[in-house]
């Protein structure tokens, strides 16, 4: 049988696993971003006049750990979020004018396959 830790004692904590919080409770139930998925290597980077203390603390740390360019897989491990989460909390922060992304270039403008072999090649060759 369990004993529970004198105090008292709260229904969203854990003692070994932390605060519990479901993330759709994060997302108000949304899986999806009001905005197109974000890739996971988009630079995020907020804008000078993101901090509003009126955000939500989620929202409010994406947009401190934002100040300088970040990518979204980053930010989820700093938040411990799930990816499709944080991909939600940034469409709300991208809709506000908060945070500007910056997606990777599309594959038309990276080099052909030939020329990173032959790149490759003659980093080999030294």
């Amino acid at each position: 049988m369990r004993t529970e830790p004198p105090g008292p004692q709260h229904e969203w904590l854990d003692g070994e696993a932390g605060p519990v919080v479901r993330p759709y409770t994060l997302t108000g139930g949304r899986v999806r971003s009001a905005v197109d998925g974000f890739d996971l290597v988009a630079y995020v980077l907020a804008g000078p006049d993101a901090a509003d203390p009126q955000l939500p603390p989620e929202h409010r740390r994406l947009v401190e750990l934002a100040h300088q360019p970040v990518p979204v897989a980053e930010l989820a491990v700093e938040l411990d979020l799930a990816v499709g989460v944080v991909r939600v909390l940034l469409g709300d922060l991208l809709d506000r004018g908060l945070v500007a992304v910056h997606e990777p270039p599309a594959a038309a403008h990276l080099p052909h396959d030939e020329i990173l072999k032959a790149v490759v090649s003659g980093l080999r060759a030294l």
